[in-house]
């Protein structure tokens, strides 16, 4: 055992001791006091019970030296959240959720009581919902109000649902995951019905056409082709006319130039009084044609008139045979012979026949 000096004697007193010497005598007064190794484990047990009790509830978020202030919100599903997750306002954690229980035996909502372990005021119109993160777990948002009246403990928070980041992605992808089904089921059946549809005879047919396209695709390679192709050749064509053009440039705009002054000219003319005159010259072509036409008119009566024109006919025949008969017997109108015969010939009764010799009657 430690010795101890004398009381109030540091001259005494033991170097190696640490403490002082009141506190020696608290601990030679403890001596004799006589504590069973029963009462230490007790005591020893219950202090461990204490610090476990107050590390757990640390744990979970409770805070057994503060009073609690607790508060409730319904909700009709929970998701992810437990027990100790987060409750925030504007992104700052104000409490953790204490506890949750069924609403009936149905379970038909579920209350959650909320700790808040700050002293902060929160409207009573406050709305509470769950909300999640794409990693991470859930956690309760607190939207405060502007109601002036403070919710109390024990007081029931209003609530709604909000689906969150992933429930906005999963109500997007739903519709789309339907629709790619139905479209897969509808392939599906098409194709069935294609192979249903499909004899022998016209799968043979689809193999034909398909050796078809085969030889269609290398006659477009070979006509691609970039050497011998005649897309190639084509090209290379319209390459030597695309030089000449160039090298003829000066001529083109020489004979653009001509047509140009051409035109100018022409522009310049008097095409208005020129127009004016065919015009006249038609109309004067036009009055000629209806007097020709005109059966009140002379040469209208002689186109139209069939009778004029047989005895026209008629006069001109008799004109012939006048003009023969005097040129075939002109004796018969002259006579110039003194001992001369008179022509006794009947006249013509037709037109003599052309290219003969006039009968020699003076003799």
């Amino acid at each position: 055992m430690w010795r101890r000096g004398k009381e109030n004697d540091g001259a005494n007193e033991d170097k190696h001791f640490p403490y002082p010497a009141k506190w020696i005598t608290f601990t030679d007064q403890l001596s004799f006091m006589s504590i069973s190794n029963e009462t230490k484990v007790g005591i020893l047990t219950l202090t461990a019970l204490t610090l476990l009790f107050i590390g757990f509830n640390y744990l979970k978020g409770k805070d057994v030296f503060q009073k609690q202030f607790l508060v409730h919100a319904v909700f009709k599903e929970l998701g992810t959240l437990e027990k100790s997750n987060e409750v925030k306002i504007n992104g700052l954690a104000v409490g953790t959720v204490y506890a949750k229980k069924e609403l009936d035996k149905d379970v038909s909502a579920i209350v959650v009581t909320i700790n808040l372990i700050r002293d902060i005021h929160i409207p009573k119109n406050s709305v509470a919902y769950i909300a999640s993160e794409l990693v991470g777990s859930s956690f309760i948002v607190i939207e405060r109000g502007d109601s002036k009246d403070l919710i109390q403990p024990g007081d029931t928070l209003i609530t709604r649902v909000e689906s969150g980041l992933l429930g906005d992605v999963k109500a997007q992808l739903n519709p789309t995951v339907a629709k790619v089904q139905e479209v897969l089921n509808a392939l599906q059946t098409s194709l069935n019905n294609i192979n249903a549809t499909l004899s022998p005879a016209t799968r043979a047919d689809l193999q034909a056409s398909i050796a078809n396209l085969n030889a269609s695709t290398k006659g477009i390679s070979l006509m691609l082709d970039p050497e011998t192709g005649s897309l190639s050749q084509t090209l290379k064509n319209v390459e030597l006319i695309t030089q000449n053009l160039r090298n003829n440039n000066e001529r083109i705009t020489t004979t653009l130039s001509n047509a140009q002054t051409a035109s100018e000219k022409l522009a310049k003319l008097n095409m208005q009084a020129s127009l004016d005159s065919l015009s006249q010259t038609l109309s004067a072509v036009k009055s000629t044609l209806q007097k020709l036409t005109d059966p009140g008119g002379s040469l209208g009566a002689l186109t139209a008139d069939k009778m004029l024109y047989n005895k026209l006919t008629d006069a001109v025949l008799s004109a012939e045979i006048l003009l023969d008969d005097l040129r075939t017997h002109p004796k018969r109108y002259v006579n110039l012979s003194v001992f001369g015969k008179k022509d006794k010939t009947g006249p013509l009764t037709s037109p003599a026949q052309k290219g003969q010799k006039p009968a020699d009657t003076l003799r």
